[in-house]
C-alpha cells in the first residue's frame, strides 16, 4: 500500500490512492482473521519443534492465544503507519507507536507482578499489555485521522476491488513478506553449520546478529524514508528527482554503514562483551565482526537497491536481490568456505555474498538510470 498510494498521488490522482488505502484496510482486515485462526490452531505444534516441556508450551500458549487475538488491531495499525508514511506524515507513526511501546512497557510489570489495581497474571498480564499497546497505537492513528485528515477517505464508495490495482500491490507485498522472512532461513541455516565448530560459534553469531540490527537500523531508517518519496516522483513522471533521492540515499547509507564498520573495529570487544563475559567468546567475536563488517559499506547498496525497487513497483526484483543476500549465494559459500578454513568460513561468506550482491545490483540500478532516459 506504502509504494502504491504514494504512485497514486505523485500523479494527481487522490481517488485511486483512496481506492488502494480503503481496500487495502479491508483485506488487512482478513489478513489479520486468517493469522488469528491458523497461528492459534498451530501454535501448539510450533512450539513442540523447540521444547518437550509441557510447562513452557503452557507458558507459550498463555502468551500466544492472547497475543494472537490482536491481529487485526495489530494488521489495522501497522497498515495506518504505512498509509501515513505514503503521504509523508513520518512524525505521525512515529508518536502513534512512541504511544504504543510506552503503554506496554509500562503495563508489562504491572499486568504481569499485579502492582496497583491490577492482578497478577503472569504471562498472560504480558500478552495483555502487548495486546493494549498495539491498540493504543490504533487509537492514536484513528485520532490523527480525525483531527487532520489524509488526503484521501476511507469510504465503502472507494472500495473498488479493481484486480489490476490489488495485484500491483501484492505484486509488491508479496516479495516484501518473503524478503522479511529470509534472514530468519539464514540464521537457522549458519547456525546449523556452526554448530558443527562449537556451540560458542553459535553465541558469537547470535550476538552479531543482535548488534547488526542496530547498525542496519539507520540505513532501514532511511529506506523508509525514501520509498514514498520515490514512488511519489515516480508517479509524477519525474525520474530525474527519483534519481537523485537514489544517489543521495546511497551516500547516506554508504556513511552510516562505514560507521558501522568503524565502531566494528573500535570497539568490538566492548559490543560482543554485552552478551557474554567468556573471554574466549569474545575472542572469537572479535574476530567474526572484524571479517563480517568488511562488508558493511558494499552492502549499502544492496539494503538501498531493494528500497528503491519496492518504491518502483518491482517487488519480485527485490526478492532477487534478497535471495542473492540471504539464500542463493551466502549458505552455499558459507558451506564451502568453512570446509576450507574453519567456522570463520562461515563469517568470511558475508563479505564475499556483499560483493556479489553489489555487482548485482548496480547493473539493476544501471539499467534503471538507462531506461528512464530512453
Amino acid at each position: 500500500m506504502n509504494a502504491r498510494i504514494a504512485f497514486c498521488m505523485g500523479k494527481g490522482d487522490n481517488k485511486s490512492a483512496g481506492n488502494v488505502a480503503s481496500v487495502g484496510m479491508l483485506l488487512s482486515v482478513i489478513h489479520g482473521l486468517i493469522l488469528m485462526v491458523v497461528c492459534m490452531f498451530g501454535m501448539p505444534w510450533f512450539l513442540r519443534l523447540y521444547t518437550g516441556n509441557a510447562q513452557i508450551v503452557n507458558l507459550g500458549l498463555s502468551y500466544a492465544y492472547r497475543a494472537f487475538a490482536f491481529s487485526v488491531i495489530i494488521m489495522l495499525g501497522i497498515s495506518l503507519e504505512k498509509i501515513f508514511q505514503s503521504v509523508g506524515r513520518m512524525k505521525v507513526s512515529m508518536i502513534s507507536m512512541m504511544c504504543g511501546f510506552i503503554a506496554n512497557i509500562i503495563l508489562d510489570p504491572l499486568m504481569i507482578f499485579g502492582i496497583g489495581p491490577f492482578p497478577k497474571m503472569g504471562m498472560a498480564g504480558a500478552a495483555y499489555a502487548t495486546g493494549i499497546g498495539q491498540t493504543i497505537t490504533l487509537l492514536v492513528y484513528v485520532v490523527f485521522c480525525i483531527v487532520r485528515p489524509l488526503p484521501f477517505a476511507f469510504e465503502r464508495k472507494n472500495m473498488c476491488f479493481d484486480k489490476g490495482m490489488i495485484k500491483k500491490v501484492y505484486g509488491v507485498g508479496i516479495p516484501a513478506t518473503l524478503n522479511m522472512s529470509l534472514p530468519s532461513l539464514l540464521v537457522s541455516s549458519l547456525n546449523g553449520i556452526l554448530k558443527e565448530f562449537s556451540d560458542k560459534y553459535v553465541l558469537v553469531f547470535g550476538a552479531y546478529y543482535k548488534l547488526q540490527t542496530f547498525i542496519y537500523l539507520s540505513a532501514n531508517g532511511i529506506i523508509q524514508g525514501i520509498r514514498p518519496i520515490i514512488s511519489y516522483n515516480y508517479g509524477a513522471g519525474d525520474m530525474k528527482r527519483v534519481k537523485g533521492i537514489i544517489r543521495v540515499s546511497l551516500w547516506f547509507n554508504g556513511i552510516l554503514m562505514g560507521i558501522g564498520m568503524l565502531i566494528s573495529y573500535v570497539i568490538p570487544g566492548q559490543m560482543i562483551g554485552i552478551f557474554t563475559n567468556n573471554s574466549e567468546t569474545i575472542k572469537m567475536g572479535i574476530q567474526a565482526l572484524h571479517i563480517i563488517s568488511l562488508g558493511f559499506i558494499v552492502s549499502a547498496v544492496s539494503v538501498t537497491c531493494c528500497g528503491v525497487l519496492e518504491a518502483l513497483g518491482r517487488g519480485m526484483a527485490s526478492l532477487m536481490i534478497s535471495l542473492i543476500r540471504y539464500v542463493v549465494v551466502i549458505i552455499p559459500v558459507a558451506f564451502i568456505v568453512s570446509r576450507v578454513v574453519g567456522a570463520n568460513g562461515v563469517f568470511i561468506a558475508f563479505p564475499i555474498t556483499e560483493v556479489i550482491s553489489c555487482a548485482f545490483c548496480t547493473k539493476m540500478l544501471y539499467n534503471i538510470e538507462k531506461n528512464s532516459n530512453k
